[in-house]
């Protein structure tokens, strides 16, 4: 493969919109089948599938919300009035939130953790597949993705887990970049280069 410039364009700037900067419009029906159609292209072992998509438009992102606080206050009965409203407006930050949900179990010949990270591989690529399509993006976890008392209400189900919520939409505030990590922090050479 020929070196990709735009593509190489793109990685140097790539980086996630803050969910709160996200607004109208968001991608259509068509557009999202598009975007998910390019994002389950990633690795993945034994062409398993260890993921599912939940995408929650409309109406159904308030439900959800009001879920959240909910369960917010089932856990923090004297939840402040202010964080009551973030969790009232959790699932509506964005025009459309997609769950990215791991379907990993124990395989004869796939380690689970290979499921995983095929999971984790769906959801930049999603980041990635949105960007293409002109809409900004922000892949996020937060309390709801770990507290199993709320995944009923956001049609998770026994045994599966929450990679991330994937919030998409647009936006007109300036890219900001954020520090990245130096390669000296990161990288262990061994052999010659």
């Amino acid at each position: 493969m020929k070196d990709d410039i735009k593509l190489l364009d793109y990685l140097n700037v790539r980086r996630s919109t803050p969910a709160l900067q996200l607004t109208e419009p968001g991608p259509d029906k068509a557009e999202l089948e598009e975007i998910l159609r390019l994002t389950v292209r990633v690795p993945d072992h034994g062409k398993l599938a260890p993921w599912r998509f939940i995408v929650y438009r409309g109406e159904e992102r308030k439900r959800l919300g009001e879920a959240a606080l909910k369960r917010a206050l089932e856990k923090t009965p004297d939840l402040g009035a202010d964080q009551q409203d973030v969790e009232r407006t959790r699932f509506t930050r964005a025009p459309v939130v997609i769950a990215v949900v791991s379907t990993a179990a124990p395989h004869f010949k796939v380690p689970e953790w290979e499921q995983v990270m095929s999971a984790g591989a769906v959801c930049l690529n999603m980041l990635i597949a949105t960007n293409a399509h002109g809409y900004a993006a922000n892949w996020l976890t937060e309390w709801v993705s770990f507290d199993e008392n709320i995944w009923s209400e956001l049609g998770v189900k026994s045994g599966e887990k929450i990679a991330g919520f994937i919030y998409i939409g647009s936006t007109t505030f300036p890219a900001v970049e954020r520090p990245r990590p130096e390669l000296a922090d990161v990288v262990t050479w061994v052999g010659e280069v």
